[in-house]
């Protein structure tokens, strides 16, 4: 953003010329937080040098506003994530309010920096699949921003509106499927976001009588490449494993493909089932069996709920389904 000719000071600006993390600067300057006295002096002599102005995030936001909605997801090349934006989009239309849309890599600095960006911008609402703590979220909350998670709660920021999914009832439902046919060494791919779904998938082996076995909980960044090599490694490492509960489409993505480059035959080697029905899944050989999840839906709510700006908090839960076709058979 420019400013009578010249580029304002940004909070990624401050953080490079201290040479800390954003998150580190936005907890400086916000006063929250835990930053050592060095630390403390080095971004507050940056932002001085850089001429930062803090007013900009806060003090005068309230009088500054220009309305719209902030949407920050962790990838839009997603299909999950690309239905969750367009139902955000159609209630927006509806309510005449525009959209800016972020995306954060499921990265804990880069969504710091887009909140203050946001800040800056003077946006009156963010909806946000977040991936940081709830610490990183005090600026936004103390300018008087109305905030609606999507998909995933914050810890530590329970009073917050969310729209989520019943992962738990979807993950057992699964689980339970899986062991209906007899398997007993199932296999979850995780990525970041997801302790839920490992929570769910932990206690529904519990309550079959299934031991947990730690090595077949696998975690994942976000990138085809990592959710590939967790898949392939997990194979490869664990040739006694018959089944696998992907945790999200990239990630069942990521265990296809893997599989046919290993030699293994779904659901003859592997059985998988994959959260997220998205269109490729019945295209498959065989087709995914799959849990799932309104994504379309949830991003609408979450807009409902933004646009509303109620101050009691409310999480709104949709249902998740279990839709079985050709990739889970028998334990062989």
């Amino acid at each position: 953003m420019k400013v009578n000719g010249q580029r304002r000071t940004t909070i990624k600006d401050v953080a490079e010329a201290a040479e800390v993390g954003v998150a580190t600067v936005s907890r400086v300057l916000s006063g929250t937080g835990s930053a050592s006295p060095a630390t403390r002096e080095k971004v507050l002599a940056a932002a001085a040098r850089l001429d930062y102005r803090p007013s900009a995030l806060g003090r005068n936001l309230r009088r500054q506003r220009t309305g719209g909605i902030g949407l920050l997801i962790p990838d839009i090349t997603d299909t999950f994530y690309g239905r969750l934006t367009d139902g955000v989009l159609a209630c927006a239309q509806s309510a005449g309010e525009p959209v800016m849309i972020g995306t954060t890599g499921d990265d804990p600095e880069r969504e710091a920096e887009l909140i203050g960006s946001l800040l800056e911008e003077s946006v009156e609402r963010v909806i946000a699949v977040p991936c940081g703590d709830g610490e990183m979220w005090g600026p936004a909350f103390r300018a008087g921003l109305s905030v609606v998670f999507a998909e995933r709660p914050v810890q530590g920021r329970e009073n917050v509106p969310s729209v989520v999914t019943d992962d738990r009832t979807g993950v057992r439902t699964a689980v339970e499927y899986l062991a209906g046919l007899g398997h007993r060494r199932i296999a979850f791919l995780s990525r970041h976001g997801q302790a839920q779904r490992v929570r769910a998938f932990r206690e529904a082996l519990a309550a079959l009588g299934v031991p947990v076995d730690e090595e077949l909980i696998v975690r994942a960044h976000a990138t085809r490449d990592s959710a590939y090599a967790a898949a392939a490694g997990l194979y490869q490492h664990r040739p006694d494993l018959t089944a696998v509960l992907a945790g999200g489409n990239l990630l069942g993505e990521a265990a296809v493909l893997a599989a046919k480059e290993l030699d293994f035959r779904i659901p003859r080697d592997i059985s998988l089932i994959m959260f997220d029905d998205v269109p490729w899944a019945e295209l498959c050989h065989p087709p995914l069996t799959v849990i799932s999840q309104p994504a379309q839906d949830m991003g609408y709510r979450a807009a409902e709920l933004v646009l509303r700006e109620g101050r009691r908090s409310r999480t709104v839960t949709l249902p998740t389904e279990l839709i079985v076709r050709g990739s889970c058979g028998p334990r062989r």
